[in-house]
C-alpha cells in the first residue's frame, strides 16, 4: 500500500490507503468514546474520518455492492423510485416558484369536475408507493449502513502519531482531500492535536 497521495486535476489529493493491519488488525486501537465529552468524541471521528478516507470510501462501496448483490432488483427498483421522487420534488418546487397560481387553479377545477379520477390516481399511487416501500429501504440500507458502519470505525479507532500528523497538514491547507471537502461543505469544523 502506497503512503503517497494522488492529486487530481482539480487540485484535491487523494488520501493513501491505509494497511488493513492501521486500519482494523494489530496496531489497530479500540476504546468506546468518552460519551460525556462531545466535543473530544467527535474530533475523534472526523480525525478518523480524514486519515482513513480512502479505507471508508471503498468500504461503503464493498457494502453497497454486497447489498446490490443479496437484492439487486429490490435495489435498481429503489434507485429508480429514489431518483423518480427526487426529480418530483425538484420540478415540484421549481413548478411552484414558477406560476404556482394558474397550476392551482387548474388542480382544483379538475379535481372538482373528476373526483372519481382523481380517487382512482390517489390509491394508484398509494398502492404504488406501498409495493416500492421495501425497495426504497433496501436501497437506503444500501447507503446508510456504509455510513453507520464508518461512522462507528471512527468513533472506536484510538488515533495514532501519524493520524495527527498527517490531520494537522489537512488543516493547514497543504493538503484538499475530499473527506475534507465533504467535511467543509457541511461546516463541520476539525481541529487537530486535541
Amino acid at each position: 500500500m502506497s503512503s503517497s497521495a494522488t492529486k487530481t486535476d482539480n487540485g484535491i489529493e487523494l488520501s493513501p490507503l491505509r494497511s488493513l493491519d492501521d486500519f482494523l488488525l494489530e496496531s489497530a486501537r479500540f476504546q468506546v468514546p468518552n460519551l460525556k465529552d462531545f466535543e473530544k468524541w467527535g474530533n475523534r471521528v472526523v480525525q478518523n474520518l480524514l486519515y482513513y478516507q480512502t479505507n471508508y470510501f471503498i468500504l461503503g462501496l464493498v457494502i453497497f455492492t454486497i447489498v446490490g448483490v443479496i437484492h439487486p432488483t429490490q435495489m435498481l427498483v429503489g434507485l429508480i423510485s429514489f431518483a423518480v421522487g427526487v426529480a418530483g420534488v425538484v420540478v415540484g418546487v421549481v413548478g411552484v416558484v414558477g406560476d404556482a397560481s394558474d397550476a392551482h387553479s387548474q388542480i382544483t377545477s379538475f379535481k372538482q369536475s373528476h373526483p372519481l379520477i382523481c380517487l382512482a390516481i390517489f390509491l394508484a399511487a398509494f398502492y404504488l408507493l406501498f409495493q416500492l416501500v421495501g425497495s426504497l429501504l433496501v436501497f437506503l440500507l444500501g447507503i446508510l449502513l456504509p455510513i453507520a458502519v464508518s461512522f462507528v470505525h471512527a468513533s472506536l479507532r484510538l488515533r495514532n502519531l501519524k493520524n495527527k500528523i498527517v490531520n494537522k497538514m489537512e488543516m493547514v491547507g497543504l493538503k484538499k482531500t475530499p473527506m475534507g471537502v465533504i467535511l467543509e461543505t457541511f461546516g463541520i469544523e476539525y481541529t487537530p492535536f486535541q
